[in-house]
């Protein structure tokens, strides 16, 4: 047994190095510089300590930028809360400037939408309306989702389509907030990929499952034809956790079973907490044979302006001309 109280290890004999000949991961030249006033955003951005993110996000900034200007997709998969926290217009000028080439959707995300089209507000306070069993049971945010999806599945066309061309046919007075009424009107496809339950339009008496699934699962071969069409693009997860994460996997082996070349894109995932799908699904898996992943954690009311705005300057020479 060792002696009671312990000796004290001797460091004298210890090996040591010179600092000045260690190699070392952080050094001056990595540091950020002082912001300074009227600072663009290329200029913020070459501030940045060359550090982990202060890397990444100018590195996809470029790889953004650069899809763009060869013609490439650049798909936005997202997640409701992005509507929620107010980023409809920011998203509606991208897809004007051709920096979101299509959109994939969950479900929850037509009925925040839809509601800001037709009202002008969204999401409401569940904790004072589901004892009551009050929650989702909004008449008109069922009755119109519902009738727009089996109206669409009657013609053949997805989700996402046919609740844009309801929103556009109805006049609604904020369809120019609406990402899926904007979308239509500048022909943009939109997807929408629903898990039966989840949504407050399933609880209505309007609902028609069957047309929900005919609808949706034409929205999943739309997607799986767009990500077809991914090689040298770009695929954008922004706050799904677990729904989008899982389609775009499935619709990646669809595509390269069928024979399409999508390897080399590039992933990033955004979202306030990093979860194992997104880094696996998104980030990691599909970009091992040659593409490249990104993940940033942070505020979608903070890191998606600052992303939009990153792009706009970045492809700024080009739509000046």
């Amino acid at each position: 047994m060792a002696a009671y109280p312990p000796v004290p290890l001797d460091f004298s004999g210890l090996n040591t190095y010179s600092v000045y000949g260690r190699h070392s991961k952080v050094s001056v030249e990595d540091f950020a510089k002082p912001m300074q006033p009227g600072m663009t955003v290329r200029q913020l951005l070459a501030a940045l300590p060359t550090q982990l993110a202060g890397v990444d996000f100018p590195a996809l900034v470029e790889r953004i930028a650069e899809a763009h200007r060869q013609q490439r997709p650049i798909i936005l998969g997202m997640g409701a809360h992005v509507i929620k926290v107010g980023l409809n217009p920011i998203l509606i000028d991208l897809m004007r400037r051709g920096l979101i080439t299509a959109i994939a959707l969950n479900g929850a995300g037509i009925i925040h939408d839809s509601e800001i089209a037709m009202v002008g507000r969204t999401s409401e306070e569940v904790a004072d309306v589901l004892g009551a069993g009050a929650f989702g049971a909004a008449q008109e945010t069922g009755e119109v989702l519902n009738r727009a999806i089996i109206e669409g599945a009657d013609r053949g066309v997805g989700i996402g389509q046919a609740v844009g061309e309801m929103l556009l046919n109805n006049g609604f007075p904020h369809n120019d907030k609406s990402l899926l009424a904007m979308a239509a009107h500048l022909h943009i496809p939109v997807t929408v990929h629903v898990a039966m339950g989840t949504d407050i339009i399933h609880i209505h008496p309007s609902v028609d499952g069957g047309a929900i699934g005919k609808a949706g699962h034409h929205d999943f071969r739309v997607f799986c034809r767009l990500v077809s069409e991914l090689e040298g693009g770009v695929y954008l997860n922004v706050g799904s956790a677990v729904l989008l994460p899982e389609v775009f996997l499935k619709a990646l082996t669809v595509a390269r079973n069928l024979g399409h070349q999508v390897k080399r894109f590039t992933t990033a995932n955004f979202d306030f907490i990093r979860h194992y799908r997104p880094a696996t699904n998104v980030v990691h898996r599909p970009t091992l044979e040659g593409g490249k992943g990104f993940n940033f954690t942070g505020h979608h009311e903070l890191m998606v302006p600052l992303l939009a705005a990153a792009l706009i300057d970045a492809v700024s020479d080009k739509i000046d001309k």
